[in-house]
């Protein structure tokens, strides 16, 4: 397969996060992956996670012909461009029956797909590429994390399991026994580290700019810090994490390899902050099909110098960049801009307008007992 290299002592590499399509794929999706390729010529793609829509119900009749079919089509603007890439899972890719073993056999049979020996044959979203520098020596470690899906219930995301902590530990060491010192790496996930609600602050219901939080936290507020605002960074939702902390974030700033963290699921963020050493940042979702932040929509880019793989520059590019963007199915795209952005807010959404309608209700008695 191919192999990851700096090119004239530069890499750049494009995330592309919550595709989430189903069969009738939206053609602003696939736009907006082709006009972010041809502006950025990223060196590698790295999508990470709920590429597939799997709880559509396009998916309940023969499931695996219309995954395969739905990655067909929007891999097409990469494969079209030969550009590698590597991919990892989310919590909806495997929602139909389509396991992920499928899904990566699906993905691997592109020749231009990036991949390495996964963590085991059960987590082929787990795994570790490298790119080397000038001279052919390891210079950046990428990993990824299959960061598993939501509970039977849809009440909580669990943490990464331990045995992904301990793989990457023994993966981070193996590096250091063959180059003599740990190589810095960069962490691409689906589902957020408890840890990003310390990178963001808690506030008040008045606060402009809060938004609001679920699950344990329930009727808390937060807000995005002025030192994301100023590098352009956005939080329209609360960033939806597991509820117990495994000691992922922990292990990774252990030995100080480790330098950045970048998720996605949580469609309405774009930022990064720096948190104990490690960079940990979102990038917005890029499909069409789900909901999203409207034009802003997009992708991430990271640039890297092989002089100095840690001082790295990130940005966020968006289908308000890329061109005038008008839907290609307009009421979806109503919808989809406005609709609650999980089960939780749509249930707290439901109680609060039910309860102010209800509290008319009891004042117009109360008056009409008082005009009587």
């Amino acid at each position: 397969m191919t192999q990851l290299k700096f090119r004239d002592g530069k890499f750049k590499i494009m995330q592309i996060a919550d595709i989430q399509e189903n069969y009738q794929l939206n053609p602003d999706t696939i736009k907006l992956i082709s006009l972010a390729l041809d502006k950025e010529k990223p060196d590698l793609v790295v999508l990470t996670g709920d590429q597939i829509q799997g709880y559509s119900a396009c998916y309940l009749k023969e499931p695996e012909m219309k995954v395969k079919h739905v990655i067909d089509e929007f891999l097409k603007p990469i494969k079209e461009r030969n550009i590698p890439f590597a991919v990892t899972f989310g919590n909806h890719d495997d929602d139909c029956k389509c396991s992920k073993k499928i899904q990566m056999a699906h993905y691997t049979s592109y020749d231009n797909c990036v991949y390495s020996e996964p963590r085991c044959e059960e987590d082929p979203g787990t795994f570790a590429l490298t790119v080397k520098n000038s001279e052919d020596k390891d210079a950046l470690a990428i990993y990824l994390f299959d960061s598993g899906k939501a509970t039977m219930n849809g009440a909580a995301f669990p943490p990464v399991k331990k045995e992904q902590i301990e793989w990457y530990k023994n993966k981070r060491d193996s590096f250091k026994e063959s180059l003599g010192e740990y190589l810095p790496g960069f962490v691409f996930q689906h589902i957020p580290v408890p840890e990003y609600f310390d990178i963001i602050d808690k506030v008040n219901f008045f606060s402009k700019g809060r938004v609001e939080a679920y699950k344990s936290r329930r009727n808390t507020f937060y807000k995005l810090r002025e030192e994301a605002l100023e590098k352009g960074g956005f939080m329209y939702e609360a960033p939806a994490t597991p509820e117990i902390n495994a000691g992922q974030f922990d292990a990774l700033k252990e030995k100080g390899d480790v330098f950045a963290m970048f998720v996605g699921h949580d469609h309405n963020n774009s930022f990064y902050t720096n948190y104990q050493g490690i960079d940990l940042g979102y990038c917005q979702g890029a499909g069409f099909n789900t909901y999203g932040p409207g034009d802003k929509r997009g992708v991430r880019i990271f640039t890297f110098d092989e002089k100095n793989v840690r001082d790295y520059n990130t940005y966020y590019v968006t289908m308000g960049d890329l061109c005038k963007y008008k839907p290609a199915k307009p009421f979806l795209e109503f919808v989809f801009t406005r609709c609650p952005v999980s089960p939780d807010q749509a249930i707290t959404d439901f109680s609060r307008i039910a309860g102010a309608v209800g509290a008319v209700v009891i004042g117009a008695k109360i008056i009409n007992k008082i005009i009587k």
